[in-house]
């Protein structure tokens, strides 16, 4: 699909569009339509059979080799292995290697949930753009509940711009089962890491919406029976860290 083609179909130039398209997902067309490719591979190696040549050109691209490295680069791992992560269990990607780097910063806050849910598990990362790809700077997984502040700790981040992103599979007060369980998406303007800066950033979540941007890293399985203790232990590591002055 073409740029004009896309415009054409919303019943605008071109030039306008992008700027509108651009304001309203915070990343051009061109950039979206790549995650959206990026997002639907996921799809297909989650829920078909098809071998990931098919699944390349399914999804528009033309060579091999350059499939598997964007979605690489992206997810964090590579097709076959996603494809292995998603049968035997999402448990997400070890943290960065830490090296202690006496110039890294610290970014922590709290998470709180939207009226109408009462829990949820939530992962958040630093990452370097607005879609929630490539491995983060930094992650952990906090419990949030209804009427309180979760606190969350992103230790080791490197000076720079940073997208602290949240996602998060929620427990709503709906006492029928099939509205129970919801994804809930956090997200705040860049942050600014200075070296050994401590940065206070207050996350809100909220129900995904139709502009969000795909989530394309492989984060871990978010669901209770499955993190577990695993979960609250990184959770207390990072905290810990941060006690510290790290």
């Amino acid at each position: 699909m073409s740029l004009d083609e896309i415009a054409k179909s919303a019943i605008l130039s071109r030039f306008h569009f992008s700027r509108v398209f651009r304001a309203a997902t915070r990343v051009s067309p061109g950039r979206y339509l790549s995650a959206v490719r990026i997002y639907q591979a996921k799809r297909l190696l989650a829920t078909t059979k098809l071998s990931v040549t098919d699944i390349s050109l399914a999804v528009g691209f033309n060579s091999l080799g350059s499939f598997t490295n964007h979605f690489t680069d992206s997810v964090g791992a590579s097709p076959s292995r996603f494809r292995r992560m998603w049968t035997e269990g999402m448990r997400g990607t070890p943290q960065p290697e830490k090296r202690a780097l006496p110039e890294s910063g610290t970014v922590t806050g709290t998470v709180t949930l939207p009226i109408g849910y009462a829990r949820a598990r939530v992962y958040i990362g630093a990452f370097d753009t607005p879609i929630i790809q490539r491995r983060p700077a930094s992650w952990t997984v906090v419990e949030a509940e209804a009427g309180t502040k979760a606190r969350y700790c992103l230790p080791d981040v490197p000076p720079g711009q940073w997208f602290i992103r949240a996602v998060a599979t929620a427990d709503s007060v709906d006492p029928e089962p099939w509205t129970r369980r919801s994804l809930l998406l956090g997200d705040v303007d860049p942050v600014t890491v200075t070296d050994r800066s401590t940065s206070m950033v207050g996350v809100a979540l909220r129900p995904k919406q139709m502009t969000d941007l795909p989530i394309l890293y492989a984060i871990p399985d978010l669901e209770a029976h499955n993190l577990g203790r695993s979960a609250r232990s990184e959770s207390s590591r990072t905290a810990e860290l941060a006690s510290r002055g790290r």
